[in-house]
């Protein structure tokens, strides 16, 4: 079983502005809630109790530093420790595609560069060097911070997804309702790259505001393209109840299908609702249903492919 999505920071080696408050997808009050270490420690015996096997962990600044530091991390290394203290064993998968997890948890890593810039192929090589290069599967820029909704379809980004897709690296996309248009544009645009659209796209869940019919007619647009996933992941209320979220999950569930849904707890922003465990039997839930390959695709099949 893979947790496709979640993160993992330090305060104590190193400052995240962005918990300092100002985040339009969530109150000073939540951010404050969240201003504490979250670490690869504090993650594993939470991933074993809920069996699951490999994670993906996801960017939360654009700053060039943590990316690398999540290269360590997966390559077994502390990142903050004396001349990269070894924390755990990371032999070649069977598959010889990627070694196995350091520790048998992180098994990818989606980072950041700046896609404006001009050489995002030689940034994306350079990640690559780095101990725990080889980890690196995807890149992605929080979009909801940015105040222009076409910011995806700018000409600059354009040229920096294709030489993602160059790399053969993924995006994944994470956006307020309104961005969503920019992202269907930008998939089509560059259909040779593989895109991850995190949090279900962002449904209006637990919102009084009339937004579901929007969201369902982006979900329906990114869905008609071949290159693009879903992530189950993100949208939960608190608390975590499987009747709150069950209608945007049937809309990407019949718009995607189980082959391109996969499973994230978006932890630790996800204990501002619920506890890992509690995430993790959500999304159970939600899948009873279906078929035990549908699920095997959700829970662990598209994130191994993506």
């Amino acid at each position: 079983m893979i947790d496709a999505h979640h993160h993992l920071w330090d305060l104590a080696a190193r400052e995240h502005g962005w918990l300092m408050g100002g985040q339009s997808w969530a109150s000073d009050e939540e951010l404050a809630a969240l201003r504490r270490s979250f670490t690869l420690a504090d993650l594993a015996p939470l991933a074993a109790a809920a069996g699951i096997t490999g994670t993906v962990v996801i960017q939360t600044v654009t700053e060039p530093w943590e990316t690398q530091d999540l290269l360590a991390l997966a390559a077994g290394r502390d990142p903050y420790g004396a001349e990269e203290e070894r924390i755990g064993p990371a032999e070649a998968g069977a598959d010889g595609a990627r070694p196995a997890p350091a520790g048998g948890l992180l098994a990818g890593v989606v980072g950041w560069t700046d896609l404006t810039a001009p050489a995002v192929a030689d940034a994306a090589a350079g990640l690559r060097e780095l101990p725990g290069g080889e980890f690196l599967c995807g890149i992605r820029h929080p979009v909801l911070a940015e105040a222009d909704p076409g910011w995806l379809a700018r000409p600059a980004v354009d040229r920096g997804l294709r030489a993602l897709a160059a790399a053969g690296l993924s995006f994944d996309i994470v956006t307020l309702p309104q961005q969503l248009p920019a992202a269907v544009t930008a998939a089509r645009r560059v259909p040779e790259l593989a895109i991850v659209l995190d949090h279900l796209g962002g449904p209006p869940v637990g919102s009084d505001e009339d937004g579901g019919e929007p969201w369902a007619d982006a979900i329906g647009s990114l869905a008609a393209l071949p290159n693009v996933t879903c992530k189950l992941s993100g949208a939960h209320t608190s608390p975590a109840l499987a009747s709150d979220l069950r209608p945007y999950y049937e809309t990407v569930l019949t718009a995607f299908g189980a082959d391109r849904l996969m499973f994230g707890t978006d932890w630790p922003v996800s204990t501002l609702g619920a506890s890992y465990g509690q995430v993790c039997d959500l999304y159970h839930e939600l899948t009873a249903q279906l078929s035990p390959a549908e699920q095997d695709a959700i829970f662990d099949r598209t994130a191994r492919r993506v």
